[in-house]
């Protein structure tokens, strides 16, 4: 059976003797998205957080990618997620899903960049198809 992005994140994170909380202030993200990434609910990682969690993890951002999923939301045009996107950061509620209609699910991570400037980032999935915002 091959190795989920959870379950790598998991035994390097565990290799190193370091707790889930360890690896979020080591890493400077939020404890819940670590949880979250190792409970298999994150799938894709944005650039700076592969990066950073390769550093902490001792290994290459390419062996983390290697074991994340991207799901193309092909037939949602770019526009239609950019404008969910703006949505989401400014705290609109009752968004639905552009494919399906069913309510999205969102969130905002606060990441911080490689000069410690705090990132926002919005993020939904639909609560019955696959479609995602990352």
């Amino acid at each position: 059976m091959k190795e989920t992005l959870a379950q790598f994140i998991q035994r390097k994170r565990e290799d190193l003797g370091l707790s889930v909380k360890g690896l979020a202030l080591k890493s400077n993200l939020d404890l819940f998205y670590i949880e979250d990434i190792e409970a298999g609910k994150e799938l894709f990682l944005p650039v700076t957080v592969r990066q950073t969690l390769a550093k902490i993890l001792k290994c290459h951002p390419e062996d983390i990618r290697k074991f994340e999923k991207d799901f193309k939301n092909e037939s949602v045009s770019p526009q239609i997620i950019d404008s969910l996107k703006d949505l989401i950061t400014k705290g609109a509620g009752g968004l639905k899903c552009p494919k399906c209609g069913a309510p999205l699910v969102t969130k905002i991570e606060k990441m911080y960049d490689l000069e410690d400037n705090l990132i926002l980032h919005p993020k939904a999935h639909c609560s019955k198809c696959i479609f995602q915002i990352r």
